[in-house]
């Protein structure tokens, strides 16, 4: 390491994860070793981290095929393929795929001029599988990541931004918007299309109304009605309500393309508002993973459907190309300490919130 290991500690805090299930199998911890960078790989100060579905998914096991229900209904822990690559995770196991903070040490190879930069880590990492296509691991999930003092990442998958934005702002970037923005380029969002954005006030909804609007599309919304001013404010030209009518609302073949979180029972409508050759995009099923198609939409209109939870490696990149020229700007809804996790959750859980929940990781 470049910086002397005398000036860091040999313990830190943080949050491990000792299994699927509920909040107890989260717990806080002062007595963790603070990890150290191999070669290629750099040793990050952890500011903050932001909650995602992902994290509460992987804990309850709800990305087993055996879990038919929502998220808030809970999962199956007992299943080895309760993790979202399918496979048996490993535990303990420091989750938080957001990560912001500061270079404090470089492993081998790596340049000590990275000290002090101020970065964020892509959520999805492609240096561990050597960039074969479709592969990757999740920061937190196949490896330890921002829910603790101190995470260390590939170098090269670490970001130095260049901003004016709070660390709570950059920690709501990697997992939500770079999930939205695999979203709007895999489905080929162009200027002057409408696209209609589910869940469109939590934290990849909302990213996903800025990112297409950012694109000059028309952004329809579909969120709760007491957060329908956030989403106006987000670049929404509309929002329609939670639970109204999409076909009602806004007739049969009238959108361009669906960017959907939610899926659920509210999915059957998705098919019928999208135009002749519409595209659909999703990737999330809060509302539930298990939908009716009636699969004459989809050949009949000649639709589309993009699966999307990898993405292309420029996604992220221009990412942070967004962020530097002042393009897009997140939405932070709440803050909690590192310590409050179970807090947070309860509160991402709940809906109530609009915008990303953030945990703040105290130093010292």
């Amino acid at each position: 390491m470049t910086t002397p290991p005398a000036t860091l500690p040999s313990t830190m805090s943080g949050v491990v994860l000792t299994g699927h299930g509920g909040f107890d199998k989260l717990e806080f911890r002062t007595d963790l070793p603070v990890p150290q960078p191999g070669a290629g790989e750099v040793l990050i100060r952890v500011a903050a981290s932001a909650i995602n579905n992902t994290d509460i998914n992987t804990r309850i096991g709800w990305y087993s095929k055996a879990v038919r229900e929502s998220t808030a209904e809970g999962g199956t822990p007992e299943d080895d393929d309760a993790s979202w690559t399918g496979e048996a995770l490993h535990f303990p196991r420091i989750q938080g795929a957001d990560c912001c903070g500061y270079i404090v040490g470089v492993g081998e190879g790596e340049d000590p001029g990275r000290v002090g930069q101020r970065v964020i880590v892509r959520n999805l990492l492609r240096t561990p599988v050597d960039f074969r296509p479709f592969e990757c691991w999740t920061f937190g999930s196949e490896c330890d990541g921002g829910f603790a003092q101190y995470a260390k990442a590939p170098s090269a998958e670490t970001y130095a931004v260049e901003c004016d934005w709070t660390d709570a702002e950059l920690a709501s970037i990697p997992c939500a918007y770079a999930t939205a923005e695999g979203l709007v380029h895999r489905a080929g969002v162009k200027a002057g299309e409408v696209v209609l954005v589910t869940g469109a006030s939590g934290g990849v909804g909302s990213a996903a109304v800025q990112l297409a609007k950012r694109r000059g599309a028309k952004v329809i919304a579909l969120a709760g009605a007491a957060k329908a001013d956030q989403v106006l404010a987000l670049g929404a030209s509309r929002v329609i309500s939670r639970g109204d009518s999409l076909v009602a609302a806004l007739g049969a073949d009238s959108v361009d393309v669906v960017i959907d979180i939610t899926a659920g029972p509210g999915f059957p409508e998705l098919p019928e508002v999208l135009k002749r050759g519409g595209r659909y995009a999703i990737a999330g099923a809060i509302a539930g993973p298990i939908v009716e198609l009636d699969v004459r939409n989809l050949y009949l209109k000649d639709l589309t459907f993009f699966g999307c939870t990898f993405y292309e490696d420029e996604v992220f990149e221009n990412l942070v190309s967004y962020i530097e020229r002042g393009e897009i700007r997140p939405n932070v809804g709440a803050t909690f300490p590192l310590e409050q996790i179970v807090e947070a959750q309860k509160e991402f859980l709940s809906k109530s919130t609009a915008g990303k929940i953030v945990l703040l990781v105290p130093q010292g």
